[in-house]
């Protein structure tokens, strides 16, 4: 019993460092995204086998390519380590990697930006309380300017090769992979991990660096679509949709809408985490479409972020915008399909019990583990400061803060305010946290010195039934 314990706390670790890592990449890569757009459409466009060649035009499309998004990865980098100085040697120590190579450094961004951003707060750190007055600026200047010079030349004569190193081996791995049909397959480990909230680390630490590097090289890339086809997950909200039961089948069709339209896969791994068993019908569905758009030579132009049916189109080069389309339905379908037989399935088993769950059950999404916890908080200390957290910040729970605020405004609480952000930015003023359960153990290790601040993990961002229960609780405590 004990060793099954310590297997679990290993396997909880293990997942929440990679959540860690991959919320790491992910906000230095998602505030770029608009930008990678930008370039995506002007690649769509204007590239030679594009919507609109244009010679001129085209032009813009490799420069913005090999120096603006690797240094506003490296600024972003730097930025989220050291603010506004921390991002300006971020983009300085970035320029050495990317001069030095022939190849796209978003990898060397992701790097040497928050390393740059890092020494240079160690500096600042280490010199605190010795400059005298009237030479603040002085030394903070010189020390940018000197310690940026010394990181620049480093990347661009040592770390450059090393990084270039790294990308051609991966580079190789998938083209080992595409030559012998076997990128279909990367299914088998995409799909589960996703449910594990671990797609940032997937798409933006492996798919997007190399994807754009295939990109550039011939016009599109296929390992855009392993991790962002949105059809897979849209499929298995359909089904739940037709053969779900309780909250899930109620919540099911709004959330197909909105992974559809707004393609945010957070909003569709809950469901799966009900029945695990119907992750195979994403993983079969993404099998089947990777298998076509690898025959028939599909693939987009620039990361598909969020993963919707629009942005798929809106990236998908003239060459290959109908196979691109057909592998979202075939995706969809084949996830319907299966995530519908074993639900089916599991209908059949459960007539024949006397013990039907009912939507209050653990296994359903209506599970609120905290609310004992938040209420004994609540009646001491009046809740006003909202956070709901995800990864990126950018997607459920930006859904999620609308629909509480909706239920604030509602409840008439003038003096209570929500907020979306990503989980390393949660705020120290936060009266409530807000985060899926999946996420819950990654956020309670982050604030575990604020220990009075209730952290309440919800499972479904679309159950009403979660929201009321929590505005009850914040009525409680004024």
């Amino acid at each position: 019993m004990q060793n099954n314990s310590n297997a679990k706390l290993s396997l909880n670790s293990l997942r929440v460092k990679i959540q860690e890592m991959g919320g790491f990449l992910s906000a230095m890569v998602m505030p770029n995204i608009g930008v990678f757009i930008a370039w995506g459409l002007l690649a769509a466009f204007f590239i030679p086998t594009g919507w609109l060649p244009n010679a001129r035009l085209n032009g813009l499309v490799a420069p913005l390519l090999k120096y603006l998004m690797p240094v506003l990865i490296g600024y972003v980098g730097g930025f989220n380590v050291y603010g506004k100085r921390g991002g300006a040697i971020g983009a300085l120590a970035t320029m050495g990697v990317v001069i030095g190579s022939h190849i796209t450094m978003l990898i060397g961004g992701m790097v040497m930006g928050p390393l740059a951003a890092w020494l240079i707060k160690k500096f600042d750190k280490l010199i605190a309380g010795y400059i005298k007055p009237g030479l603040e600026m002085l030394v903070d200047n010189f020390s940018l300017g000197i310690i940026g010079f010394l990181i620049l030349i480093l990347g661009f004569l040592f770390v450059e090769p090393l990084f270039s190193g790294i990308l051609a081996l991966l580079s190789a791995g998938v083209q080992w992979l595409m030559v012998r049909n076997l990128i279909p397959l990367t299914s088998i480990l995409v799909q589960p991990a996703q449910v594990l909230f671990l797609n940032n680390a997937i798409n933006h630490g492996i798919m997007v660096p190399i994807g754009l590097q295939q990109v550039a090289a011939t016009g599109k890339s296929i390992l855009f679509m392993v991790e962002a086809n949105g059809g897979t997950w849209t499929g298995l909200l359909l089904a739940f949709s037709l053969f779900g039961q309780g909250v899930a089948k109620r919540t099911a069709p709004a959330s197909a809408l909105i992974m559809f339209f707004g393609g945010i896969g957070e909003i569709a791994f809950p469901y799966a985490l009900i029945k695990p068993i119907t992750i195979l019908g994403p993983m079969f569905g993404n099998i089947a479409a990777l298998w076509l758009a690898q025959i028939f030579h599909g693939g987009t132009v620039g990361a598909v972020s969020p993963g919707s049916f629009l942005a798929l189109v809106m990236m998908s080069p003239k060459n290959a915008m109908l196979v691109n389309i057909i592998c979202y339905f075939v995706a969809l379908v084949v996830s319907f399909l299966v995530v519908s037989f074993f639900l089916k399935l599991s209908q059949v088993t459960l007539s024949s019990k006397t013990d039907m769950p009912d939507s209050n059950s653990a296994s359903s999404p209506t599970s609120f583990s905290s609310s004992s916890a938040l209420a004994k908080v609540a009646a001491s200390h009046p809740i006003q400061n909202i956070i709901i957290a995800c990864d990126a910040g950018m997607g459920s729970s930006a859904m999620g803060a609308s629909m509480l605020s909706a239920k604030v405004q509602k409840a008439h609480l003038p003096n209570v305010h929500v907020q979306n952000v990503a989980l390393d930015n949660i705020p120290n003023d936060a009266d409530l946290i807000i985060t899926s359960d999946t996420l819950f153990e990654r956020v309670k290790d982050l604030y575990k010195q604020q220990s009075t601040v209730p952290i309440v993990p919800i499972k479904n961002y679309l159950d009403n039934e979660e929201y009321e229960q929590i505005i009850q609780m914040i009525q409680d405590s004024q």
